[in-house]
């Protein structure tokens, strides 16, 4: 790698520092608050669950199948968080002797991480103590932590930064306008939405500064790490989907071999929607990615992604790529 040096946007650090300070929650105290989850209302929105497309299903039982994969939503983040709160921390090595606003920024974005860990963790266990037994995780964190850290620090970088946007469109355009579910589920992303909307800006300054350091040989490895990353992800989708389709049948069990595997695709489908689709196709992750690439790195990318662009909810058409 050549030596570039790269100065910091310290007043942007700043603004995430002073919005930090500002938004600061507590578990307990803010989130929670002593409540339990509303069965009676749905978990995640249509819009994300797409749990009315299958027609066949019963109010009763869309609000299942929301419940199910809003319990799988809130587990995949405590997953996915696992690995950015320690690449965070590397990545802060680089302010060590620098920019220390750029550091206290990084520091906080790792605190709130590891308490985002444990928000999901409780939320696991309120979970649990309503639904049947029989739901499971199919990924284990640590595991998938260690595979996505051996991998190039701009490709985490940016399935990190990927993440982080999703996460602040799920909430917008979704969860926030939703009446119809139930308000503690509400609250969790309403807060961990307030901090995610600086870990978004955070990922983003730390993925083009990486991007700065990078000779042309070295990113082309790193955009093969990333499509490797996605696929890695699609795995464990493939294989949570089929868990929760498999697990909502057997709690339901009333439905023909046919609408099973109906059943099963359209789970798989919310997935890809939820946790990659929705996110490439954000047009400030595009902005950010193909301002760095070349075209037969951009074209690379979209060929890697496009057996997923079909999962986008059926009352919004699929979106082309920007090359």
């Amino acid at each position: 790698m050549r030596s570039v040096q790269y100065n910091t946007d310290s007043t942007r650090y700043g603004r995430c520092v002073e919005v930090s300070k500002r938004v600061r929650w507590d578990i307990d105290r803010d989130v929670i608050r002593g409540r339990r989850f509303d069965f009676t209302r749905k978990f995640l929105p249509d819009g994300l669950s797409l749990a009315d497309e299958l027609e066949f299903l019963t109010p009763e039982e869309q609000r299942l199948l929301s419940q199910i994969q809003g319990r799988t939503y809130a587990n995949i983040f405590g997953l996915v968080e696992r690995y950015i709160g320690a690449k965070i921390l590397e990545v802060s090595r680089g302010h060590w002797l620098g920019d220390q606003t750029a550091l206290e920024a990084l520091v906080r974005f790792t605190d709130e991480e590891l308490k985002h860990q444990e928000l999901f963790r409780r939320i696991e266990r309120l979970a649990g103590e309503h639904m049947p037994p029989g739901y499971r995780s199919v990924a284990d964190p640590n595991e998938v932590a260690a595979v996505v850290l051996g991998k190039s620090t701009w490709a985490v970088l940016g399935l990190t930064c990927d993440i982080e946007l999703f996460t602040q469109a799920h909430y917008r355009s979704s969860i926030q306008p939703e009446e119809n579910i139930s308000e503690l589920y509400k609250d969790v992303f309403l807060f961990h939405w307030k901090e995610e909307s600086q870990h978004a800006i955070l990922d983003e300054l730390e993925w083009v500064r990486e991007n700065a350091r990078l000779e042309p040989a070295e990113r082309d490895r790193a955009v093969t790490d990333l499509i490797e990353l996605v696929g890695a992800v699609d795995g464990i989708l493939q294989a949570q989907a089929a868990a929760d389709a498999d697990y909502f049948v057997a709690i339901a069990g009333r439905f023909t071999a046919e609408q099973v595997e109906q059943i099963r695709s359209l789970v798989l489908k919310a997935y890809r929607w939820q946790y990659i689709v929705s996110g490439v196709l954000e047009p400030r992750f595009q902005k950010i990615l193909f301002g760095m690439i070349d075209t037969a790195q951009a074209a690379r990318i979209q060929q890697a992604l496009a057996p997923l662009v079909y999962a986008v909810p059926r009352t919004r058409p699929a979106l082309p790529m920007a090359a």
